[in-house]
């Protein structure tokens, strides 16, 4: 049995893991835009609450398995099995550099109304610039590039002590590399960056390097059971380098006065940048459920709705991020400022129940434009960004 694949010649069950990644994304952006009153920290605060705890964690999984998709994606589009192999430096090139451009322009219009003095360089910009870095090492050796992958993801904490104090370029490299913060200062905006590049870089090596995978030759019961075994390898890591806190996160977990904040505090990884238990957590459940996605696609009619969703997921991106800045002037302009000069939601359940109304409201638009798109991508270009 080979690559299922839908009638556009996509893998359904990669469509389906990125469709359940922009859900997750708009529940935290939903987070962000109307509960900035309660901050999470990274790591997470120990003073915030279970709910809110467990909200933030599941969003968790959006920028690793997106990116690693992305790897996915790369080779398959260098070995899509018509024809011989092609290069994927000029798709990767151009791929990156309008992700960034999105990232500068768009995402900067949604919240300059909240940060005027700021441009944040965050999860697109990482992305496209592992598009690039991808690009200039793409014509290694194949094995090469696999364990590259596995030393950046597994030994860039011995970098952790690296920094550098002075302003210059050696501290610019460093931010965008590795330690998140301010960039420069242009015409009296401060440019933030809080994805540094190197980690997530060796995330999108492994995703290159599962790509095989994925090749029309190999059954999905062999794919299936790789993925698996990939995760639950990622998993018993986690628990003997976690469980004895031995490597792979900066701030230790402690035992607390319940069962439950044992747990939180066991969970509370760090994002900014990904450290290792991060990376092994959400590959290490994210994997698996890419296997499952691909055995239940057919009889589950709620993986239709992610499918669409995963197949356009830089249109979604976008929109979704306009509608609710829309939505956040409408609720002050009727209900006004409910925490200081901001508008926040009263708990974390209306974050879950904003997602949904996004949800179901974006659902035929992204439908509508992902036909569209599948229709037209031949005659524009252009759309196959989106």
């Amino acid at each position: 049995m080979s690559t299922p694949a839908s009638a556009a010649g996509r893998i359904a069950s990669i469509d389906i893991m990125r469709g359940l990644v922009i859900l997750l994304m708009m529940v935290d952006h939903v987070r962000e835009r109307f509960f900035q009153h309660t901050r999470t920290g990274d790591p997470m605060f120990d003073t915030i609450e279970p709910d809110l705890f467990f909200t933030r964690l599941l969003t968790h999984f959006c920028a690793p398995m997106f990116i690693f998709l992305a790897g996915v994606s790369t080779w398959l589009y260098a070995n899509s099995g018509e024809g011989p192999p092609r290069s994927p430096t000029r798709f990767l090139l151009e791929r990156g550099l309008v992700i960034i451009a999105i990232e500068v322009v768009l995402y900067r219009l949604v919240w300059v109304d909240s940060y005027p003095d700021y441009l944040f360089l965050q999860v697109l910009f990482a992305i496209g610039m592992c598009m690039i870095a991808l690009a200039l090492v793409s014509r290694l050796n194949y094995w090469l590039l696999g364990a590259l992958g596995l030393v950046i993801v597994f030994g860039h904490h011995l970098l952790a002590p690296l920094h550098f104090e002075d302003p210059g370029l050696a501290k610019l490299l460093w931010t965008v590399l590795y330690e998140p913060g301010d960039l420069f200062e242009l015409g009296g905006v401060t440019v933030s960056l809080s994805y540094p590049v190197l980690p997530w870089f060796g995330v999108i090596l492994l995703g290159y390097f599962a790509g095989p995978l994925y090749a029309p030759t190999l059954s999905s019961v062999t794919r299936q059971r790789s993925l698996l075994m990939a995760g639950l390898v990622c998993l018993l890591l986690l628990a003997v380098l976690r469980g004895f806190n031995l490597y792979g996160e900066a701030d230790p977990w402690l035992v607390k006065a319940t069962a439950l904040e044992t747990l939180m505090s066991f969970l509370n990884y760090t994002k900014y940048p990904p450290s290792l238990n991060y990376l092994l957590f959400t590959l290490g459940f994210g994997l698996p459920l890419l296997a499952a996605f691909e055995s239940l696609q057919k009889p589950v009619s709620l993986l239709k709705v992610l499918e669409v969703f995963g197949s356009v997921p830089m249109f979604v991106y976008v929109v979704h991020l306009y509608v609710l800045l829309a939505a956040y002037w409408v609720a002050i302009l009727i209900v006004g400022p409910t925490h200081g000069d901001r508008f926040g939601l009263s708990s974390v359940p209306w974050i879950w129940f904003g997602a949904l109304a996004l949800t179901i409201g974006l659902y035929p638009v992204a439908k509508a434009f992902a036909a569209y798109k599948h229709r037209e991508k031949l005659n524009k270009p252009w759309l196959s960004y989106f």
